[in-house]
């Protein structure tokens, strides 16, 4: 076989496997996206009937004004952002250093404690104790004491991303810059923390979209309309109606809420795919 004809029969199979996952999204990710999109442009008579045509009365102004207005969406975006960025970074910072441990140590102790950080992403944590902590520390219904219980619980997201990831860096970078007389916490800052900055863009995307979307602990953790982030404000949205549920503004609130996370992915998706292709290389 030529390698003509062996290009040819690689671009064949590419087109094919692409055909078929476009097939594939359609009905599981485009229909539900145009069907929230194009309702949130509707009044509240068409949008009821939850279908999937175009509004004959186009309403976005008045929908995502009402958002604006009665949704209390500033505040709660800022709430989002007060408790989304300070998680991100506290997590990543704490977990590529835990990684660094982990990777490097060989303690049966510290892989213990590894597999117990790991094993926290598919055990739900517990709320009655979670509560019990906060009062005693008097952060209950603070905003401060969700972002800890948040720290807390994703932790375990970036260091089991990275570790593996820094096993597999030589660690020869490390010895030199020891014998350059770097200390430990410059070796971290100057070499490793750049070394993993595609991983850790992963981690970062896969955190921003679990904090963003935290309702569970928001429920529970954070008292009073003022503190509300974006899901629980959607929430008190959606339930806000004595009457029937409003999905125009409930549709176009959920794009509001989404919105923020479509831009960054947008900024970072260079980074994405580069930090997704080295860890498959590097795996």
């Amino acid at each position: 076989m030529t390698a003509i004809s062996m290009g040819r029969r690689r671009r064949t199979w590419n087109a094919l496997r692409i055909a078929g996952l476009s097939l594939f999204a359609i009905p599981w990710v485009l229909v539900p996206v145009w069907m929230v999109v194009v309702n949130s442009l509707k009044p509240a008579g068409e949008a009821a009937s939850l279908d999937l045509a175009l509004p004959t009365d186009l309403a976005a102004l008045d929908n995502y004004g009402a958002v604006f207005t009665e949704g209390d969406y500033l505040r709660a975006l800022g709430n989002s952002l007060l408790v989304t960025v300070p998680t991100v970074l506290v997590v990543l910072l704490v977990g590529a250093a835990a990684s660094w441990v982990f990777a490097r140590g060989r303690a049966r102790w510290q892989q213990a404690v590894f597999y117990v950080i790991a094993l926290s992403m598919l055990v739900p944590p517990t709320l009655i104790p979670t509560i019990f902590l906060l009062r005693q520390i008097g952060l209950t219904g603070t905003t401060l004491g969700y972002v800890l219980v948040l720290i807390g619980t994703r932790l375990g997201i970036v260091v089991f991303l990275t570790t593996g990831f820094i096993r597999s860096m030589p660690i020869d970078l490390e010895e030199a810059a020891s014998i350059d007389g770097a200390s430990r916490m410059q070796t971290f800052f100057r070499v490793l923390l750049p070394l993993a900055t595609p991983i850790l863009v992963v981690g970062a995307i896969m955190l921003v979209i679990n904090v963003w979307g935290d309702f569970f602990f928001a429920q529970f953790l954070l008292t009073g309309t003022a503190s509300q982030t974006l899901p629980l404000s959607l929430y008190s949205f959606a339930n806000s109606s004595a009457q029937s549920l409003r999905w125009n503004l409930v549709f176009a609130h959920v794009v509001l809420s989404g919105l923020p996370l479509i831009i960054a992915f947008v900024f970072l998706q260079k980074r994405v795919i580069g930090g997704l292709t080295d860890g498959a290389l590097k795996g």
